[in-house]
């Protein structure tokens, strides 16, 4: 077997695919300790150990420990708001549902997973001032989330095929986008303080913030209060 085969596989594993797994490992030790023990054990050494790999490797991946945070917290992210759009589309067809129905079954599955997982919710509770990098993925997330209201939630959009009733639209004055940010930005107040302190359910949290939400849309043919 040639010298550059034995670089490519090893045991039937290409490098590639090796290189992956290392990867893996580092992120989920990178979690596991963020989420047990808290951001401040979050060190190159301690990740290496948690994932059984040398220091050497986490290079491989990582410029420093700042670009590990910075990963966990987006793979973190990205589960979160997968769950959000699947569970939200996931109602009637999506977008044929009401968006009452489908923020709240949103917001159950993305308050479910939360509280189900003691390392997620350590690490969307931690104060993120200080970390470079951090405060900006925040406010991206909430931006995100405005999207997703706006995409998947219904609110502003115009009659469906041209005509008929419209879907949900901001109250008079507001615009979509201001109401969106608006929204996304309660409901994650609301989220870091049910974090510190949690009362009531993960669903009756996700009740909560959809009736709140409800309040700043309003049926275009609903008639005037």
């Amino acid at each position: 077997m040639a010298r550059s085969d034995v670089v490519r596989e090893y045991g039937g594993v290409s490098a590639d695919d090796r290189r992956a797994e290392r990867r893996r490992r580092l992120l989920a030790a990178g979690r596991q300790v963020w989420g047990t023990s808290g951001l401040g054990e979050v060190t190159v050494r301690g990740v290496c150990s948690a994932a059984g790999l040398q220091p050497r490797y986490f290079y491989e991946h990582f410029t420093d420990r700042g670009a590990l945070v910075g990963a966990v917290a987006d793979e973190v992210r990205t589960e979160l708001f997968t769950t959000l759009v699947e569970s939200s589309v996931e109602v009637d067809g999506g977008r044929d549902g009401g968006l009452g129905e489908r923020l709240r079954a949103a917001l159950a599955a993305f308050f479910g997973i939360i509280a189900a997982d003691p390392r997620i919710h350590r690490i969307m509770s931690t104060d993120l001032a200080g970390v470079p990098g951090l405060e900006q993925r925040r406010l991206e997330s909430l931006n995100l989330v405005a999207d997703l209201i706006l995409e998947h939630g219904g609110v502003g959009q115009a009659p469906r095929g041209g005509h008929g009733a419209s879907g949900p639209v901001p109250a008079a004055g507001i615009d979509s986008r201001s109401a969106a940010l608006f929204v996304a930005g309660g409901v994650n107040h609301l989220l870091d303080n049910w974090l510190v302190a949690p009362e009531g359910s993960p669903q009756e949290l996700a009740d909560l913030c959809t009736r709140l939400c409800l309040r700043m849309v309003r049926d275009e043919q609903a008639p005037p209060q």
